[in-house]
């Protein structure tokens, strides 16, 4: 069922038939560089180690990242993708040196300005991380839990403000059709682009994408990097994603960071990537002929490449 065809226009305030559907839609919101322009920096990390436990994982890390980028973190698996990724979002210890992320200081943040910050950075998960019970629309919602109170959050009660900007959440997506569906029984491809949208709801100024395509067919693999494509250049959000396939991260991404044995060892625009520093990210020196690389292999799956 289509939640917004017009014989359902007086359950969803988000619908354009609707008495308050024509009303500036409380949407997501646009930041201030679109269309790959850059702005101010919104990641740095000056000589950062990173790890879990007693393990050091990444070492003298140093990187900048400006508001628009749409970046990509590359390299062999356990390398420390993942570390990195998640030391944005406040969620791997800090050894030694400094990350600033959105003016915060990561490295000494704690309590309130911990959960402010997290509640700017959304997270999208390899394996997806909704509620397969409820439907698309609440899942999306679940996004907006940091600006709801509790008991409208609890009986599903949305204001019709809250459902305009639910309804473009699901429209960014082209998801908008399966509102009313349940998540499990949602295509994973369709899972994913659902988390997207609850990371929109959530207005975030970075998304962190762990392996979003990593268990996905290349088509809907396909769709998902196209989708956050988009809302990189059309809402200027930053994107930080880890990613096993590198014919999509020199698709659509506007810088590769590639990492080996613990440290940085490329930085720079996706045609840069030449076959000596994909060697170099992959094996730290040349490899055999015959061995191949996940970029090698056009639009697979990490299931097959990795």
């Amino acid at each position: 069922m289509d939640p917004f065809k017009p014989e359902h226009s007086k359950i969803f305030p988000c619908h354009p038939t609707h008495p308050v559907g024509n009303k500036k839609r409380a949407g997501v919101r646009r930041r201030g560089k679109q269309n790959g322009r850059k702005g101010m920096i919104q990641i740095q990390a000056r000589s950062l180690s990173l790890g879990y436990g007693q393990k050091t994982v990444l070492q003298h890390v140093n990187l900048s990242i400006q508001q628009g980028e749409f970046i990509s973190i590359i390299g062999p698996s356990g390398v420390g993708k993942s570390t990195l990724l998640m030391a944005i979002n406040a969620s791997t210890a800090i050894f030694r040196g400094e990350l600033f992320v959105l003016g915060e200081a990561v490295h000494s943040i704690s309590g309130k300005s911990l959960k402010r910050l997290r509640s700017r950075i959304g997270v999208i998960f390899q394996g997806y991380n909704l509620v397969k019970r409820l439907s698309v629309l609440d899942n999306v919602a679940s996004g907006m839990l940091q600006q709801v109170s509790l008991f409208p959050a609890m009986l599903k009660y949305y204001t019709a403000s809250q459902y305009r900007k639910i309804y473009e959440c699901m429209k960014i997506v082209s998801l908008e059709p399966e509102a009313l569906k349940r998540c499990d029984r949602l295509s994973g491809g369709q899972m994913q682009r659902v988390a997207i949208a609850r990371a929109l709801a959530q207005e975030p100024e970075i998304i962190l994408a762990d392996e979003p395509i990593s268990s996905l067919d290349p088509v809907s693999a396909k769709k998902v990097m196209e989708t956050l494509r988009e809302v990189n250049r059309n809402y200027g959000i930053s994107i930080v994603a880890n990613l096993h396939q590198l014919n999509y991260a020199k698709e659509y991404c506007t810088r590769v960071v590639g990492l080996h044995n613990g440290e940085i060892v490329f930085d720079g625009p996706p045609d840069l990537l030449t076959q000596e520093a994909v060697d170099h990210i992959y094996h730290g020196e040349g490899r055999e002929q015959d061995e191949c690389l996940p970029g090698d292999l056009p639009f697979l799956p990490e299931a097959i490449v990795a």
